[in-house]
């Protein structure tokens, strides 16, 4: 049977304060009792005590941005707006924080129907008292396992199962998710690069174009980049470079 993190970490936090109430008590004896009450606050066989709600809520809060980043289409996107930029030459424009935000907001959009699909088929039923936790865990893994799935090419994936030695799964529930996840990373870094590598085509091409020019015309001592820029820019606005390049973008998450 495997034992899923979350079920770990309620069992370390009932051991670690039954652990430290025996120790408190065991340090004064002679003082009063000090109870633990561990106990459901509620009447509905999925609620858990207050306290460990707040643990599992400060937890989720640490490690929510390393969910964000690494399993979401946030990676790929970023990427591709860092090379947008270092392809235009503009140095720091947009500015760093402009991107960093333009591609959160793209990355809520596009993971839109994945978390509508948790919060609806595991989130609000948990809530309501419908689903136990374990059964909310599970429903909320299956969209977030599709859209991995999905975006995730074969051969990452078989690398994996072979660095792992799992047996080869037979379909797509037989794959962990511990061979999953950094499969579909390493495929989001090989897709960016891969998109990344296309977007630099044309301005490479302006490039060697302008300095091919300057050094016919004997004046080697202007920067290339310089006379470049302008052309660069222009050319992506009358192409309109952004809706093609966000358009194409949020297109190629299946």
């Amino acid at each position: 049977m495997r034992i899923r993190p979350q079920t770990t970490l309620l069992a370390l936090a009932l051991f670690g304060a039954l652990a430290a109430a025996g120790w408190a008590q065991a340090a004064a004896p002679s003082g009063p009792a000090i109870t633990v009450n561990l106990a459901p606050t509620g009447s509905g066989s999925g609620q858990i005590a207050t306290g460990l709600q707040l643990l599992a809520l400060m937890t989720l809060l640490t490690v929510a941005p390393a969910l964000i980043i690494m399993l979401t289409s946030f990676t790929r996107t970023i990427i591709v707006l860092g090379f947008v930029r270092r392809a235009l030459g503009t140095q720091e424009v947009p500015p760093t924080q402009v991107l960093i935000g333009l591609a959160l907001f793209l990355t809520f959009f596009v993971m839109a129907p994945t978390w509508n699909a948790v919060q609806r088929d595991a989130l609000k039923p948990y809530l309501a008292g419908q689903l136990g936790m374990q059964e909310a865990f599970s429903k909320a893994e299956a969209p977030v396992r599709d859209f991995l799935f999905q975006n995730t090419r074969k051969a990452d994936l078989a690398l994996f199962i072979r660095i792992s030695k799992t047996p080869r799964p037979q379909n797509k529930a037989e794959v962990p998710s511990s061979v999953l996840v950094p499969a579909f990373i390493i495929s989001e870094l090989q897709t960016a690069f891969l998109i990344g590598f296309i977007i630099y085509i044309p301005f490479l091409i302006i490039d060697m174009v302008v300095s091919s020019v300057l050094l016919s015309m004997g004046m080697m001592m202007l920067p290339p980049v310089i006379v470049s820029l302008p052309f660069k820019i222009i050319l992506f606005v009358l192409v309109d470079g952004w809706g093609l390049i966000i358009g194409s973008l949020v297109r190629s998450f299946h």
